[in-house]
């Protein structure tokens, strides 16, 4: 056996790791070829992490097969209940609301039509002006003996406050006052 040069020995050491390179190429296309196979999806499910189906019956669970369909959003179809509830904060919806003139308070939340959101609108807008205050009908007095009542009622006795001892006729005072008299 020779002695064998440097050069040599450095050429068998480029070789081989040449002939691995191409054994790891080799392993790369087959793997590209596996890849680029159409997988077999009948059902148009929806990919998993893997970027294979999901099992039917997880489909199934999660309501994936249920479709929900917004006009408010253009008539935009969700699928299934969780991506349906979560629209109602996206800014899509939050953006054709506010095109419609109707806030996107959580009040409006699972309305998809258009009639149906104005109809609610307006029931909540006539709720509101009945709550609105109203001096002459909310407005209280409290006369000197501590009674409390309505404006109206105070401006008919005359503005006057009751006293300890009521006029024949009032209905002013606590109700032991009058059998005092």
């Amino acid at each position: 056996m020779a002695a064998r040069t440097f050069e040599e020995i450095e050429a068998d050491l480029l070789a081989a790791d040449g002939d691995e390179e191409d054994g790891e190429r080799d392993e790369m296309k087959v793997k590209d070829e596996d890849d680029a196979a159409p997988i077999y999806n009948p059902k148009n499910l929806p990919l998993g992490w893997d970027g294979k189906p999901i099992p039917y019956w997880l489909y199934k669970l999660h309501g994936l097969n249920l479709e929900y369909k917004c006009e408010i959003c253009g008539g935009l179809s969700y699928w299934g209940p969780r991506e349906f509830e979560r629209h109602f904060q996206e800014p899509r919806h939050a953006h054709s609301m506010r095109c419609l003139g109707i806030p996107n308070s959580k009040g409006f939340h699972g309305i998809t039509m258009i009639d149906d959101a104005y109809a609610l609108h307006k029931a909540l807008q006539t709720e509101t002006r009945k709550q609105k205050f109203v001096a002459e009908i909310d407005e209280e007095y409290e006369d000197s003996m501590g009674n409390v009542m309505p404006k109206k009622t105070y401006d008919d006795l005359g503005g006057r406050a009751c006293s300890s001892q009521p006029a024949a006729g009032t209905a002013c005072g606590p109700p032991g006052a009058r059998a005092n008299m």
